[in-house]
């Protein structure tokens, strides 16, 4: 197996999979009320597309995959394309980021089909401010999938909050206090530029959580991302702060993201992408796909630009190409 390594020495050895577009919720961080317009299926790639070019990827050093959306669950049968990935030689991890809307009702065949985790967004432990938040879900429907993936033994199960600013933030000692209660491993994750709601740095956040206690630098459960991990005294859980405004992350990502319609990004917050369906679809070569994943880890920059220009994070289309 080979090793990706980018312009800046980055070892890039995990991706991010927007399986569609499509959602059950409209939070407010992500859409307008009314939604925004669906791709047409064809313009999707297929299962059998997807497995073609992890296969390559993984044969290139790509040994980690998450499945995201919009809402990976809402597409039918995504326990097939779970089931072929964890068959490709070179990925050891298969994982999903979801909502949890109808987690409860897939967890099991997920887990036997080889998924390993899953991240779960909840924003708020209020059932009204959960539906102001998330303008169709239910707060049970999301808890009632915590529980089933915790039963399921898809572990660890992290809980991701995105706290908005006059909106959940005085909720965060209550997420934090159930890492004690619970378990749970919560993250806490600065607000993109995505929307007009205002963000609350990680520094705020933490401070907030230390009326609880001190908070102990901690090892970071299993997984790939970016968060830097503490644990309250006598807490099972964890508790990470994700923040990519205060504290930008970039010297150390190791991702890069295949959106639904088959476009590979180097960089979630820069305009670059590499389009590797229509190569596909046209018959191309494996050795030509290499060239075009190969074309994308180059392009990948040293970092964002966020303080200067955040024009990109506003024309995103975040359903499209996974958070």
């Amino acid at each position: 197996m080979n090793a990706l390594i980018d312009t800046f020495g980055r070892h890039i050895d995990y991706l991010r999979i927007s399986v569609t577009d499509r959602c059950n919720l409209r939070c407010v961080y992500c859409m307008p009320p009314e939604g925004v317009p669906w791709m047409p299926h064809d313009e999707l790639l297929s299962y059998e597309e997807i497995a073609t070019i992890v296969r390559i990827a993984a044969r290139m050093g790509i040994g980690k995959v998450r499945l995201t959306g919009g809402e990976p669950l809402v597409r039918a049968d995504l326990v097939t394309l779970v089931e072929m990935l964890g068959t490709i030689e070179g990925i050891t991890e298969v994982s999903l980021t979801t909502n949890g809307q109808i987690l409860a009702q897939h967890a099991r065949e997920l887990k036997r089909a080889g998924l390993m985790r899953v991240n779960i967004s909840l924003d708020t432990l209020d059932s009204d401010r959960f539906h102001r938040i998330t303008r169709l879900g239910d707060l049970s429907r999301t808890l009632e999938g915590i529980q089933a993936a915790e039963d399921a033994g898809l572990s660890p199960v992290k809980i991701n909050m995105v706290v908005m600013r006059g909106i959940n933030d005085d909720e965060v000692v209550d997420f934090a206090r159930m890492t004690r209660e619970r378990g749970w491993h919560v993250r806490f994750i600065e607000l993109m530029p995505f929307t007009m709601a205002d963000m609350v740095p990680s520094a705020d956040i933490r401070h907030r959580i230390e009326s609880l206690g001190v908070l102990e630098e901690g090892t970071a459960p299993k997984g790939n991302g970016p968060a830097y991990y503490y644990r309250l005294l006598g807490a099972r859980g964890s508790i990470g702060f994700i923040s990519p405004i205060t504290e930008p992350f970039c010297d150390r990502c190791n991702r890069m993201r295949l959106s639904s319609d088959g476009h590979l990004y180097p960089c979630l917050l820069t305009q670059g992408k590499v389009d590797l369906k229509e190569p596909l679809r046209d018959g191309a070569t494996t050795s030509q796909l290499q060239g075009l994943i190969l074309e994308a880890v180059a392009a990948k920059p040293e970092h964002y630009h966020l303080a200067i220009d955040d024009t990109v994070c506003a024309k995103r289309k975040m359903s499209r190409i996974g958070g």
